[in-house]
């Protein structure tokens, strides 16, 4: 009977993130260089969605399914064996299983499910990002924090046989190294477990002290070129969603879901008081700056993105109607905004054999 139950529990949680989950879901170094692919957006009609680049179509790995239902590697007893780093240790963050730090920097929360960053807040300062307090059950993939999207962005590029934003948001990583810096930092290193019927390998680097530094690094481990699409999936706390507005966007050209696709130009900085489709955003912007500023008056502070090799930002509040339709969201979608960093829709990123791609960003905050 618990095992009939168990299985039940795992074909409804794959059910679940096949069904997309994540109502956000969008058409949204080191080593050998990467290269990206070069096939440049090509508008079906004026202001009409893109013909997209080619990305390598994914199957799901065959371990898969028991990867769902297995825990970390990481505990106390394995961080114990490891060298001892000041202010890290191995606890729980609202019910998640965390690497969490506490340094006279910052403080932050990691969770081992999906190698999710879940808390930041340096020091004197309040909490970063926004976490869900409706989570579901896991394996359901974590609602909020920095969830990592990779190796597709939504489904882009791929069959409906596989989970909406990727594999690794709901698979249990582990540490592989940490480190204290001079100037108090602390540095993780984190892994999914290996994939292998996967073409590329994934490892992420966290540097946490007075700003959150985070790098995926993608490595291509096969003998064929492969085409992958990823983002940093970030939540950001704020007063209130209708009240705060994002700089480092005005006049740039963005892909809005809500609208099929269709190709817009941002007029002026972003807010959800766009006149065309005001209260709700779920926009993609390619070939974007790389450096955005989330200004929030209420909270009296601004929080500054800065991006490097990720061509892509993504700006998603499903705004109240579609929010009362998300169990996991509902009426607390006031409390944040999603400004991502990624390669996705035009922006697909190729990797020769052999080849490395590193997206980086850093967070950082600031008072008004």
């Amino acid at each position: 009977m618990r095992q009939h139950r168990a299985s039940t529990i795992l074909i409804a949680t794959l059910a679940l993130l096949q069904s997309g989950n994540h109502v956000e879901a969008a058409a949204n170094g080191d080593g050998v260089p990467a290269t990206r692919a070069a096939a440049a957006p090509r508008e079906t009609a004026a202001g009409g969605p893109a013909v997209l680049p080619p990305s390598t179509k994914f199957s799901l790995p065959a371990a898969y399914p028991e990867l769902l239902q297995s825990p970390s590697p990481t505990t106390r007893e394995a961080l114990k064996k490891m060298h001892e780093v000041p202010g890290l240790s191995v606890g729980t963050f609202q019910g998640l299983d965390a690497l969490l730090v506490d340094t006279p920097l910052a403080k932050a929360a990691v969770s081992l499910f999906g190698g999710q960053v879940v808390s930041f807040a340096p020091a004197g300062q309040e909490e970063v990002f926004w976490l869900s307090p409706l989570r579901a059950a896991l394996p359901t993939p974590v609602r909020g924090g920095t969830p990592v999207c990779w190796p597709w962005f939504g489904r882009q590029g791929q069959t409906g046989e596989v989970p909406a934003h990727g594999l690794v948001r709901t698979l249990p990583w582990r540490l592989v190294d940490a480190r204290r810096e001079t100037d108090g930092t602390v540095v993780l290193e984190l892994q999914p477990p290996p994939l292998q019927d996967l073409a590329l390998e994934l490892r992420m680097q966290l540097r946490i002290g007075r700003t959150l530094e985070q790098r995926l690094v993608t490595r291509n481990i096969s003998g064929e070129a492969v085409s992958f699409t990823e983002a940093l999936h970030n939540y950001f706390h704020v007063s209130d969603a209708a009240q705060v507005r994002i700089e480092g966007l005005a006049g740039l050209p963005f892909y809005d879901k809500n609208d099929h696709g269709n190709r817009h130009v941002q007029q002026g900085e972003w807010d959800l008081h766009d006149p065309r489709d005001p209260g709700r955003a779920d926009r993609l912007f390619p070939a974007a700056g790389g450096r955005y500023r989330l200004v929030d008056p209420g909270l009296h502070r601004r929080i500054e993105l800065q991006v490097r090799d990720g061509q892509t930002a993504i700006v998603w509040n499903p705004g109240e109607a579609a929010a009362a339709k998300i169990a996991d969201i509902g009426p607390h979608w006031r409390q944040f905004v999603c400004l991502e960093a990624g390669n996705a829709g035009p922006d697909v990123v190729e990797l020769a054999p052999g080849a490395t791609h590193t997206l980086v960003q850093s967070v950082s905050v600031s008072p008004l």
